[in-house]
C-alpha cells in the first residue's frame, strides 16, 4: 500500500512507547484508517476493525478472547469503534487488565461524542485529530520540489511573527497561486487530493457530502429531519465566514432554537464547522460574544451548495480565501475575530508568542478603516494583509504591516 506522509505521525510518535491509549479522531475519510495501518505496519502490531461483525461480536460479548486472540503483538489497532455501543467500557476494561498492551483506536468522526469513550478513558488516553490535508501537506503529496520553495516562505513569516528582520521572496508565484485555487476548490480530503479528474473529485465530494448526512447525522446522531438540517447547513455554506446569530436564523429558518443549536454542535463535533471566539480584553465580555464560524475543509463546503466558482475579486473568492487563511492559521496559533458595536471590524487577531497580531484577508483591494482602527488602538508590533497584491511591507505608525500572498500561511 503506497503510504503519502501526513505530519500529525511525528507527534504522535511520543506516544507510542507509553502507557496510553492513542485515540485517533476526525472526520469521515480523512485518513484515519490509512494513517494506523502505516503505524501498525511500523510498529509490527495487529490491525482490526470492528466493522467486521464476526470480531464485533468477540469484543463485545468475550473481552478477554477478543485480546487473547488477537493482542499477541502487544500493539493494538481498532478501527471503527463506533459499531460498538459497548466500546468505552471494553475499552478501560482491556487497558486495565492488560497494561502490557497498547492500544491505538480510531473511528468515524462521530464516535467518541456518541459513545463517551473519553469518558471511560479519562486519564488513560490521549487524543489526536486528524483533519483533511492541510496546504502544506498538499504541497508536499502534489509537488515535493514546490513544497520546499512553501516552507521557506512559511518560514519567513513565523520569523516576520517572531520580530526578526526578514525579505519576502516570491518565487514560482504562478505555480503556487494555481495549487492554492485548486486547493480552495476542492479541499484536502486524501482521495478528492489523490484524484486528477475534476468531475470525479466533484462526484468524490459529493458522495462524501451524502455519506455523513446519512450515516453520521441520521444514523448516529438520529436527526429524523435531514431536510432541515441540511437547509440550515446550506445556509451556513453560503454564509461561510459570518457571524453565527441562532436567534435570527431561527426565525428565517422557521427552526427551533435548541434544535439549531444542536445541529451546530453535531457539525463541529463531526469535523464539519470550526467556530471562531470574539477578541476582547474583558474575557467576560468576550465569553458573551457571538461566534464566527468556518468550515474544516473548503472543498465539502463547495459540494453542499454544489458550486465550484472561482472568480477573483467575488465575494465567493474572498469567503474561501478567509476561510482558507482561518484554518492554516488555527493550527499554529490562537485564533479570534475583533468587532466593535459600531461593526468594525478584522478577520483575525493571532496571539502569537504572547504578541498580538491582526490579519485581514482581501482578495482584492486594500484593508479599510477597522484595520487601521485597530492598529491604532492595540499598537501591535507587527499586522498582515494576505492579498494579491505584491509583496511589501509598510508601517502604520510603528506597526510593521507585511503585505503577502494568500498562499504564505
Amino acid at each position: 500500500m503506497e503510504y503519502y506522509p501526513r505530519k500529525i505521525e511525528l507527534k504522535m510518535e511520543a506516544w507510542y512507547n507509553r502507557e496510553e491509549c492513542v485515540i485517533l479522531r476526525g472526520p469521515r475519510q480523512s485518513g484515519k484508517t490509512t494513517l494506523f495501518k502505516h503505524i501498525c505496519e511500523k510498529l509490527d502490531g495487529e490491525y482490526m476493525t470492528l466493522e467486521d461483525e464476526g470480531i464485533l461480536r468477540v469484543f463485545e460479548e468475550s473481552p478477554r478472547m477478543f485480546v487473547k486472540r488477537y493482542g499477541v503483538k502487544k500493539n493494538l489497532f481498532i478501527d471503527e469503534v463506533q459499531y460498538s455501543k459497548k466500546a468505552g467500557r471494553i475499552l478501560k476494561f482491556i487497558h486495565d487488565t492488560y497494561p502490557e498492551l497498547k492500544l491505538f483506536i480510531t473511528g468515524s468522526g462521530s464516535f467518541d461524542v456518541k459513545e463517551n469513550i473519553g469518558g471511560y478513558l479519562v486519564g488513560r488516553a490521549v487524543y489526536f485529530n486528524l483533519k483533511p490535508l492541510d496546504f502544506e501537506e498538499f504541497l508536499l503529496w502534489k509537488d515535493p520540489s514546490l513544497h520546499r520553495v512553501f516552507m521557506d516562505m512559511k518560514d519567513a513569516l513565523l520569523n516576520f511573527l517572531r520580530g526578526e528582520k526578514v525579505e519576502f521572496e516570491d518565487a514560482f508565484s504562478t505555480e503556487l497561486k494555481e495549487m492554492l485555487m485548486e486547493y480552495i476548490k476542492y479541499g484536502g480530503f486524501p482521495a478528492i487530493v489523490k484524484e486528477d479528474d475534476e468531475q470525479v473529485k466533484i462526484e468524490l465530494l459529493r458522495n462524501l457530502y451524502q455519506t455523513y448526512l446519512e450515516k453520521d447525522v441520521f444514523f448516529f446522531f438520529g436527526v429524523m429531519h435531514l431536510e432541515k438540517f441540511r437547509q440550515f447547513l446550506r445556509y451556513l455554506a453560503i454564509n461561510n465566514g459570518s457571524i453565527l446569530e441562532l436567534s435570527h436564523l431561527s426565525r428565517e429558518l422557521r427552526a427551533d432554537y435548541r434544535t439549531l443549536e444542536k445541529y451546530i454542535s453535531i457539525m463541529v463535533n463531526t469535523y464539519i464547522l470550526s467556530l471562531l471566539p470574539s477578541f476582547h480584553r474583558n474575557l467576560s465580555t468576550e465569553l458573551r460574544k457571538a461566534k464566527k464560524f468556518y468550515f474544516i475543509d473548503t472543498g465539502l463546503r463547495n459540494a453542499i451548495i454544489n458550486s465550484y466558482s472561482l472568480i477573483e475579486g467575488s465575494s465567493e473568492m474572498a469567503r474561501l480565501l478567509e476561510n482558507f487563511v482561518h484554518n492554516e492559521l488555527s493550527e499554529y496559533s490562537e485564533l479570534k475575530y475583533w468587532r466593535t458595536t459600531g461593526k468594525a471590524e478584522v478577520d483575525f487577531i493571532i496571539n502569537y508568542e504572547g504578541q498580538i497580531v491582526p490579519v485581514e484577508v482581501k482578495s482584492s483591494g486594500v484593508p479599510g478603516r477597522s484595520f487601521r482602527s485597530f492598529i491604532e488602538h492595540y499598537h501591535p508590533q507587527r499586522a498582515i494583509v494576505f492579498t494579491f497584491a505584491p509583496i511589501e511591507i509598510k508601517e502604520i505608525g510603528k506597526t510593521k504591516v507585511a503585505y503577502l500572498p494568500h498562499y504564505f500561511v
